[in-house]
């Protein structure tokens, strides 16, 4: 069963709009603070029974599809209901990929510095026993965790492709190696000719970069 409810909202057309939504559902909120979402947030007003079931997707299997039309963007708010995935348990997406590093702030130089991810302010990294960071990937999340390391650091595989890795999509490989080449950071190329390459950050991890459109 799915709902649809169509009303006057504002495109999110930057990561920075984007982000601002996505923060907001983070504190269990749908208002957006970004001037360009001012029909958003009237349909926020104007329908707070429907407004108020929409937790976070993992919550309640919702999901909010952000739309362009040709004359005033639609936002769309759908219902996934658990039934329609194979055993019933209602599997939406990947929320976030959890990854131990020694030093975080070293870890940062990688992923915030020469990656460019952003942090995700509104995760609580205040509530957990242990430092960290979430960076966005997309709309998911790389969580940064600065804990003892179990695994072997050395005998892994020199191909992060056999080794158990985290795969990252990207607009230009060729960019990325040219970033690698400039930092001294070693990589691998697809075995199967893809426009794909494989690298490891300061503490091990195998991560894939792919080339999609």
């Amino acid at each position: 069963m799915a709902i649809a409810a169509a009303a006057a909202a504002a495109a999110l057309t930057s990561n920075q709009e984007r982000r601002s939504l996505r923060q907001n559902q983070a504190n269990g909120s749908f208002q957006s603070y970004h001037p360009r979402h001012a029909f958003f947030n009237e349909f926020l007003r104007s329908k707070p029974e429907l407004i108020k079931t929409c937790q976070p997707v993992e919550h309640d299997y919702l999901r909010l599809l952000m739309t362009k039309a040709s004359v005033r963007p639609t936002l769309i708010v759908e219902e996934q209901n658990a039934d329609e995935t194979k055993n019933g348990i209602g599997v939406v997406s990947i929320h976030h990929v959890g990854l131990l590093c020694e030093n975080l702030e070293k870890s940062l130089e990688f992923y915030q510095d020469l990656l460019g991810l952003e942090v995700n302010e509104a995760r609580p990294n205040d509530k957990l026993p242990y430092r960290g960071k979430w960076l966005w990937v997309g709309s998911e999340m790389i969580h940064l965790m600065e804990l003892p390391n179990p695994d072997p650091l050395t005998g892994r595989p020199e191909h992060g492709g056999r080794d158990r890795h985290t795969c990252i999509a990207i607009k230009n490989v060729n960019k990325l190696k040219s970033i690698f080449d400039k930092a001294g950071i070693s990589y691998t190329l697809s075995r199967s000719g893809r426009p794909a390459i494989f690298a490891r950050d300061p503490d091990g991890n195998a991560l894939e970069f792919t080339q999609v459109e």
